[in-house]
């Protein structure tokens, strides 16, 4: 093992971008019909099964990422799952003034969060991870 594979950044870079996503998982949990009526009036079909299946993903997915068990998969279904939801709550370009600037940063945000799952996919979780001890 050289000195960059038992480097404890990859598990700092887990830590924080699994953070978002348990976070908002347990969020749509605690605020269930505040968010069902959100996804709702945005247009979701289902809005309730939605929400449900958006808290399980963000839930499980980031707790995979946080751990590094099966951290590529995680990351890939956290990825495609960022793809329509950042298309449809954080559509900036249809919207004006302090909302339009609000779901923008949320929408770049997003972008950058897309950008740090692909590096996960691709670069695997790191040595601190249960993913790097099953390697060894």
């Amino acid at each position: 093992m050289n000195a960059s594979s038992a480097s404890p950044v990859p598990l700092l870079g887990r830590l924080l971008i699994s953070t978002v996503f348990i976070f908002s998982g347990i969020s749509k949990v605690l605020a269930f019909s505040t968010m069902t009526g959100f996804a709702a009036a945005k247009g979701m079909p289902l809005p309730a099964v939605a929400i449900g299946g958006a808290a399980v993903i963000e839930i499980l997915g980031g707790l995979a990422v946080l751990t590094g068990f099966q951290a590529k998969v995680a990351a890939w279904i956290l990825f495609v799952y960022l793809i329509p939801t950042t298309v449809i709550f954080h559509n900036f370009w249809t919207l004006q003034g302090a909302d339009r600037m609000d779901a923008e940063g949320h929408f770049l945000k997003n972008l950058a969060i897309m950008g740090g799952l692909l590096f996960l996919s691709a670069f695997g979780p790191g040595a601190f991870s249960a993913d790097g001890k099953q390697a060894n």
